[in-house]
């Protein structure tokens, strides 16, 4: 049976919707129907909305919740994320692969709506997931709320009318905007793997441990920080189906954020460092710190990878009273 991303997550929207005044959110029609929720703009928004985000974004087919973690000096809040749908809930529905400019707005689409847009068409054909749904649902990392102009294009892209298209707004530099970015851990690891050509379809099952940021500053200071979460704390683990053993061994041990050669600096500081140019950063920089992967036939487990919680102390600007 076909799940369809954009009904699993259109179910979450609408407890959003419910329980609006709870979630500190602001829900908005616009005139060609469009519906928007404002998880950070101009309303709070906060930890639970943002909760509610990520399971969006991850089309509820991911178990999230809360924890914290220990950075030695401190604690801070955490998310956990556990799925056994890994590569539709992280590649077909999580990851942000839809860069949405239109005229002067900008914002990174990702969520159930990507597989109607199919974007990128290519990441569809190889993970073989189509959603033939009705209606879209949408999360748009953005500052600011899409107008009817950018949601009619976006409609029209997803091949649905306005009034069947569904976005939640969350900044980077957001309570919200903090917890989707590192409940995306699991999403980076795949996405990873996948960059260094492993099948990315045998991966059955995956969880993910990893620190939120404290609001840093600006969208940009604040998208190096939640990076940083995932690329020097973040700690996943999936359970996969895969023959060859020993060359599963050589993926394993490619994947940590350490062998990137911008490694061991704060994102922000290296993004600065490199004009504020993305393709001027290493793209291997986006990983994990740690991952261990249990291959579930031969029944053994590898893990590469290290946390360094000093660097992330230095990206979240810690001053000790």
């Amino acid at each position: 049976m076909l799940i369809s991303v954009n009904e699993y997550g259109l179910d979450v929207f609408e407890e959003m919707l419910d329980i609006a005044d709870e979630l500190q959110v602001g829900v908005e029609e616009l005139d060609n129907g469009t519906t928007i929720i404002d998880a950070g703009v101009e309303e709070e928004g906060g930890f639970e909305a943002g909760l509610y985000v990520a399971r969006i974004c991850m089309a509820d087919l991911a178990d999230i919740k809360f924890s914290s973690f220990d950075l030695g000096k401190l604690v801070v809040p955490a998310v956990e994320v556990t799925t056994d749908h890994p590569v539709i809930a992280c590649m077909a529905s999580q990851f942000a692969g839809w860069r949405i400019k239109v005229k002067k707005f900008f914002g990174m689409g990702s969520g159930p709506a990507r597989a109607l847009s199919l974007k990128p068409r290519e990441l569809y054909e190889e993970i073989m997931y189509e959603d033939d749904a009705d209606e879209a649902v949408l999360v748009l990392e953005s500052s600011e709320i899409p107008d009817d102009e950018v949601t009619s294009e976006i409609a029209k892209e997803c091949r649905v009318e306005p009034e069947d298209l569904y976005i939640v707004v969350v900044p980077t530099a957001s309570i919200a905007g903090s917890v989707q970015i590192s409940a995306r851990g699991v999403e980076t690891g795949i996405h990873k793997l996948e960059s260094l050509g492993f099948d990315i379809n045998c991966i059955e099952h995956a969880h993910g441990f990893i620190p939120i940021s404290p609001i840093v500053g600006d969208d940009v200071k604040c998208m190096g920080s939640t990076n940083d979460c995932i690329i020097y704390c973040g700690r996943m683990y999936y359970a996969v189906d895969y023959d060859d053993v020993e060359e599963l061994k050589g993926y394993v041990k490619k994947v940590p954020s350490l062998n990137s050669k911008d490694y061991g600096k704060p994102f922000y500081v290296t993004f600065k460092e490199a004009g504020f140019d993305f393709f001027k950063v290493d793209a291997g920089m986006f990983a994990p710190a740690e991952i261990t992967v249990n291959e579930i036939n031969s029944g053994r487990t590898f893990t590469s990878g290290k946390i360094n919680t000093k660097v992330l102390l230095e990206s979240f600007g810690i001053e000790t009273l």
